[in-house]
């Protein structure tokens, strides 16, 4: 049942990768930057996907040349990395430099409800 359940949430966040990935080729930064976001907040238990997404927010913040962004998502990333597999991660966070890295935040419902299958 476990397996089956990882494999929905790794389902749902390809998706929102999958979106972002769109979105992005279409030049809406921002609607690529939220599915970033979704994709966040459901992959952050997840050492691989966590560090891998803000990787995404990374490249994502360099194609807008945006300095804050950048930095933020650099300092993430090694949090990402090395927290991560420790289990610290605020729940809900949505993963841009626009929020403390240690704040948890609410978690949409749908989202919830895929969480809550794992």
């Amino acid at each position: 049942m476990k397996e089956q359940n990882n494999k929905v949430l790794t389902t749902a966040i390809m998706h929102e990768l999958a979106q972002a990935e769109s979105l992005e080729v279409s030049g809406d930064y921002h609607s690529a930057f939220y599915h970033l976001e979704r994709a966040h907040v459901l992959g952050q238990t997840s050492t691989y996907h966590h560090t891998r997404i803000h990787w995404r927010m990374f490249k994502l913040a360099i194609k807008q040349h945006s300095p804050g962004e950048i930095w933020g998502q650099i300092v993430r990333i090694i949090g990402a990395s090395t927290k991560t597999p420790f289990g610290i991660y605020p729940k809900g966070n949505t993963g841009g430099a626009n929020v403390w890295f240690f704040k948890t935040m609410p978690i949409p419902e749908d989202l919830e409800k895929i969480l809550a299958q794992k």
